[in-house]
């Protein structure tokens, strides 16, 4: 198959069409570390996210942000021996928009294995 004809191919259209439903909120790379942490665990506070995932205090409460703006997280702030600390867990929104994401990847997987007839 030449450039041309790859680029007509049924082949490739599922795979196009299911790129463009991906949720860039949870996709890009720090973000989906973060959200899948803290749905995994059912929750996680803000030093577990930074530890592990190895995030300036800056970064890590930018991508929060986005997420709790997005309402894929909640934030629970209290005290604990006079120190804050702040605790996130996945809202039913978030935990809905990551099925939702999970499924579109596995929309492109699928399409990317599908083979082209041979041309033989």
């Amino acid at each position: 198959m030449n450039d041309t004809e790859l680029e007509r191919s049924p082949f490739r259209l599922p795979a196009l069409e299911a790129l463009e439903l991906i949720d860039e909120t949870i996709h890009q790379k720090v973000r989906l570390g973060i959200f899948s942490t803290i749905l995994a665990l059912g929750e996680a506070d803000f030093k577990y996210l930074k530890e592990t995932l190895s995030l300036s205090d800056g970064n890590l409460s930018t991508h929060l942000a986005l997420l709790e703006e997005r309402g894929y997280i909640a934030a629970h702030k209290e005290f604990v021996r006079r120190k804050p600390r702040t605790t996130y867990t996945p809202t039913e929104m978030g935990r809905e928009a990551f099925q939702k994401y999970l499924a579109t990847l596995e929309r492109i997987v699928r399409a990317a294995q599908i083979k082209a007839p041979s041309a033989e």
